[in-house]
């Protein structure tokens, strides 16, 4: 991948995007500052099944298309079969790493990692983005479901 400036990762599930994920993006290739290179890892379906108990609803293929597609990323990526951030890291060598203010498990593994191999590596970490309302998937999930329910009655 050809970089511009900084090398700026980001990582995520992205399953129904909303714009938390877009101002996610923003401020993270905005944190590499002029001529950043925004590369997005994209979390695999098996991943995200072991961290959180269930699959995504929009499979990965389509989700890394779908953030790919989104202004800010230069190139999206699907990560590997397991949590591996040693293995992400060594390959594509980020300047910065960028993570969401819910994602303290990558945050606290990407300090590990940067403190036993000494990566020269910085940490910027993005806050929650705007007014309360559907601005997690999760959310529009539980949302979703409810309208579901109502439906059915």
């Amino acid at each position: 991948m050809e970089r511009k400036g900084k090398l700026v990762l980001a990582s995520g599930v992205f399953d129904l995007i909303h714009p938390g994920h877009l101002a996610f993006l923003e401020k993270a290739k905005e944190a590499g500052g002029p001529n950043a290179t925004l590369l997005v890892v994209v979390a695999r379906d098996s991943t995200v099944e072991m961290l959180k108990g269930s699959r995504p609803i929009i499979p990965e293929e389509q989700r890394r298309i779908l953030v790919e597609g989104l202004k800010p990323v230069d190139k999206a990526v699907l990560g590997n079969e397991r949590f591996d951030m040693a293995g992400v890291l060594e390959q594509y060598k980020p300047d910065i790493v960028a993570v969401g203010y819910d994602q303290g498990l990558i945050e606290a593994e990407v300090k590990r990692i940067i403190g036993e191999k000494g990566f020269p590596i910085q940490i910027v970490k993005i806050g929650k983005f705007g007014p309360e309302g559907l601005n997690s998937s999760s959310k529009i999930k539980k949302l979703i479901a409810r309208i579901g329910r109502e439906l059915e009655r």
